[in-house]
């Protein structure tokens, strides 16, 4: 049976299941408390009881003392309420209110999404758990110095592994290391979370999600992140790719599209192969949007994807009247050798 927890002072309500922690409940349910460890040992979900009780099953949390409990601390990660009742923590509402850190990761698997794209699952020593928002990217620190930037494609609440999508760009020293060369269970740094592309909550306008490539992670883990937080105002996903090949999550995209009536997905095709037999949409996936929303000015457009998208994207869509405030984006630029290697591939890196 639920019990009925009240966050103060934002007032949002979420159901705590037998058995739930608080901040789990919260996260499970779309809501950003601040958290660290997950263990009950870093205070960082520390919170106020206003009322009810909670308790803890592995008996009071290392960083919760005698006195704060009796003055009615509650440790959020470890909390199971025993009635319906209220705390007070102060939510994450924005970019700044989260710590950027550099931590060790264990490369624990890399799956392949499509010819070119492989997954990249990324586990945190068992004591710490990485806060971001929906949209944020991490950068993955190299021996000499170098770092490369990838977007979180896991939503906040599914935080078991941190997922990657990466590209593997011909000449491209990290990719190829990376995807080549890198075992499971080898030890990574990184630094993180970073950047303000992230899903702005506050906003009841229908939102454009457009991504070009591997842009589609952040993207994803926003679409995840706005269906467990019920936040069910309308999105439109629109991802342009090369050929049906490059569409390494298509099923998944559709299947939101599918499932929940306030989303749409659109795939984007700019050179179809002839066995793809496309008869979706075709050409330069930002002109598919203005196409299909000529008038933006009630909008908020998120882009993703690389820079020659992006700028053909924040002309158009000005022109089509968005608001300079409701255009968010994040540009994947490519890292110098990766660009020289795509050139002597004849690859454009756009």
């Amino acid at each position: 049976m639920a019990n009925r927890v009240v966050i103060r002072p934002s007032g949002h309500e979420i159901d705590v299941e037998s058995g739930e922690s608080v901040l789990d409940a919260a996260l499970r349910q779309g809501y950003a408390l601040p958290y660290g460890c997950r263990n009950g040992t870093c205070a960082a979900c520390l919170g106020e009881i206003v009322s009810g009780s909670f308790s803890y099953t592995g008996g009071r949390p290392p960083a919760l003392t005698e006195e704060g409990e009796a003055a009615g601390q509650v440790i959020l990660c470890q909390a199971q309420p025993q009635e319906d009742g209220e705390v007070e923590v102060q939510e994450v509402e924005a970019a700044r209110d989260i710590v950027v850190r550099t931590l060790p990761v264990r490369l624990a698997a890399i799956e392949e999404l499509c010819h070119d794209v492989k997954l990249l699952k990324l586990k945190l020593p068992a004591a710490e758990r990485l806060q971001f928002l929906a949209g944020q990217y991490i950068d993955l620190l190299l021996k000499d110095g170098k770092r490369r930037s990838f977007s979180l494609a896991n939503p906040p609440h599914d935080d078991d592994y941190l997922q990657l999508h990466v590209r593997r760009v011909p000449g491209g020293r990290f990719s190829d290391q990376l995807l080549e060369d890198m075992k499971p269970k080898a030890v990574l740094r990184f630094e993180g979370p970073l950047g303000s592309f992230y899903l702005r909550e506050e906003s009841d306008r229908p939102a454009i999600l457009m991504a070009g490539g591997t842009g589609f992670a952040p993207l994803k883990s926003m679409v995840e992140h706005a269906i467990a937080s019920r936040n069910h105002r309308p999105l439109h996903i629109f991802w342009g790719v090369r050929a049906k090949r490059d569409l390494y999550m298509a099923e998944l995209a559709q299947s939101w599209a599918e499932t929940h009536d306030w989303i749409e997905f659109t795939p984007v095709l700019s050179d179809p192969e002839p066995e793809d037999e496309w008869t979706g949409a075709t050409g330069f996936v930002h002109e598919v949007v203005a196409q299909r929303y000529p008038d933006l000015s009630g909008h908020e457009v998120y882009m993703s994807g690389p820079p020659p998208m992006i700028e053909a994207g924040r002309t158009t869509f000005r022109a089509a009247g968005l608001p300079r405030d409701a255009l968010f984006f994040d540009s994947f630029d490519y890292a110098p050798d990766a660009v020289q290697g795509m050139a002597a591939a004849g690859i454009d890196p756009g």
